[in-house]
């Protein structure tokens, strides 16, 4: 599937800001599930300087700075992407056999998948979650078959309500509530896999939203989207394993939950604070608005010359 993704972010500043610093994740990057063709940043008021590397994860990231007074930041993003379905994957390991590969003993390889058993900005590990997590979890079970399970109940018991939450919302609020938004569904269900000592990471991105048939689709409907990734010991163990399973526990479409090649992978991190699309340090600024549209579409020209500007 060959997709266009048009990410704009826009703010208004009220006094006028200073200066400003900037970082943002959102060039999609070469994973084995998508290929980037072609990715454009353009930002208005044009930057005084903007750089682009690889941060610890292997995300692209981008810093630039507003060194003028300005009273609106407007950044879009639009990228060019081929994605294709994942591959099946068949993994029998018992969750308590992975629990007990990542206890920490001296002496021990370090193994880079630990890093994600801990807690971190939005998530915290706690007996709450363990308790919440633990019916899908009986001892021996594949933890494919009890990470889909628990993201099938996360997915059945909590709301959708893009009004219930804010972006610092504590997961256990979250919990208590049984609602919020994808990236409140995501949080939880990390903290639940975490508290059981099993690695998981957050995965941030983009879904192709389709209409409702006979329905145009509409332009800035669709949204960043957040979902889950659980480390499989087994499948990294065998050649060109790569052990990361997703699962999107707000979706759970065919209640497999596994994205399709309608998904579109951003960043990967220990929780949305890793990621987020953009942040920065402003000089100058007494309050803000924000305003976020998102649009991902097929696409047949395999060029973004003669696209809109900003």
């Amino acid at each position: 599937m060959r997709l266009r993704i048009t990410h704009d972010t826009r703010y208004e500043y009220e006094p006028s800001v200073q200066t400003a610093l900037h970082v943002a994740h959102l060039v999609p990057p070469p994973t084995r599930c998508q290929d980037r063709t072609e990715s454009r940043l353009e930002i208005d008021p044009a930057p005084a300087t903007l750089t682009e590397t690889l941060d610890i994860y292997r995300n692209v990231r981008a810093f630039f700075e507003v060194d003028a007074a300005h009273d609106h930041l407007h950044v879009r993003a639009t990228s060019l992407v081929t994605t294709w379905a994942p591959e099946a994957v068949d993994s029998r390991l018992a969750w308590d056999a992975v629990q007990d590969a990542f206890i920490y003993r001296r002496g021990a390889d370090w193994h880079p998948a630990a890093e994600f058993i801990y807690p971190s900005v939005h998530v915290h590990p706690s007996a709450l979650f363990a308790d919440y997590a633990r019916p899908s979890f009986p001892p021996g079970r594949p933890l494919l078959d009890a990470a889909r399970e628990l993201m099938q109940r996360v997915h059945t018991e909590f709301t959708y309500a893009a009004d219930a939450t804010e972006i610092n919302t504590p997961a256990a609020v979250a919990l208590e509530r049984r609602m919020g938004v994808c990236q409140d569904f995501s949080h939880v269900m990390l903290a639940c896999l975490r508290s059981l000592g099993l690695p998981a990471r957050y995965v941030s991105g983009y879904l192709l939203t389709q209409p409702p048939p006979g329905r145009p689709r509409l332009v800035g409907s669709d949204a960043s989207h957040a979902w889950v990734s659980v480390f499989l010991p087994d499948i990294a163990a065998r050649a060109g394993g790569h052990g990361w399973y997703d699962l999107d526990p707000t979706n759970c479409r065919d209640g497999w939950g596994s994205p399709g090649e309608d998904f579109v992978r951003l960043a990967v991190g220990r929780d949305y604070a890793d990621i987020s699309p953009m942040r920065g340090v402003l000089l100058g600024s007494g309050k803000h608005a924000l305003h976020v549209g998102v649009t991902v579409e097929p696409f047949e020209h395999a060029s973004l010359a003669g696209a809109p500007p900003v």
